[in-house]
């Protein structure tokens, strides 16, 4: 285990003796390991029908059917489909946010919760899972970060539904941030950005990619690509919340 999580796990460790818990949204009492109120985890907005069957996209409108939204509809997707039970908006971005940026490592709980309901979605149940992928930091980018919110997720996922965690992916070139652009920006910022770094492990194997968010969806499409490429069965994705 690497020192600095050792040291912030350690950290964690005292803070829970000397204070009580707390809600991280608003502070308020809480029961032993619960970092977010009843209150504040019923402001966490759900996705609800009707939404994209390959993005989970939501539509306000009255739609009745299955439909594929403008971001997929015009595409080649390499990924099935991409689930998430939360839009990233209050509760639910303030915590990615302060896990990814801030290093309040104690959330990754709360955040597993939420990506956890995905695996309920009929779309991830229609095949059996081999292994969970968790997708990849550059070595410069994780070097700044100390830690992959993705890698982390996957493994407390992986523990809590018993299903095995295969580092399958590397990423070989370092990308800008993705954050102000837009889908094509994003689609040639991350060409052959990512290499698969053991064939015969995701060769006729049902993959589940893991990220903390999906926008455009390109990071986890270029990801499923070369997944596909090397010999994949099938490449679904999960993640906390869709953007």
């Amino acid at each position: 285990m690497k020192i600095g999580t050792t040291l912030r796990r350690a950290g964690e460790a005292l803070a829970s003796l000397l204070y009580p818990p707390h809600c991280a949204n608003c502070g308020a009492d809480t029961d032993a390991g619960v970092h977010v109120c009843p209150a504040c985890a019923g402001q966490a907005k759900k996705i609800a029908a009707p939404f994209c069957r390959r993005c989970s996209e939501p539509f306000d409108g009255a739609i009745s059917s299955e439909f594929t939204c403008a971001n997929c509809a015009d595409r080649t997707l390499h990924f099935d489909c991409a689930v998430a039970r939360y839009l990233s908006r209050g509760v639910v971005r303030e915590f990615v946010h302060r896990f990814n940026y801030d290093r309040h490592f104690y959330l990754r709980r709360p955040l597993t919760d939420w990506l956890a309901e995905t695996l309920d979605d009929e779309r991830i149940r229609a095949q059996p899972i081999d292994a969970l992928v968790p997708v990849p930091l550059h070595s410069a980018r994780f070097r700044e970060r100390e830690f992959n919110q993705a890698d982390v997720l996957a493994e407390l996922l992986g523990k809590r539904a018993g299903l095995p965690v295969r580092r399958a992916l590397e990423r070989i070139r370092y990308t800008t941030t993705q954050t102000r652009l837009d889908r094509q920006e994003r689609m040639d910022n991350l060409r052959n950005a990512f290499r698969v770094r053991d064939t015969p492990a995701v060769q006729n194997r049902h993959l589940v990619l893991v990220d903390d968010i999906f926008t455009t969806g390109s990071t986890v499409d270029e990801c499923a690509r070369v997944l596909r490429a090397a010999g994949a069965a099938s490449v679904r994705v999960v993640t906390v919340a869709r953007g």
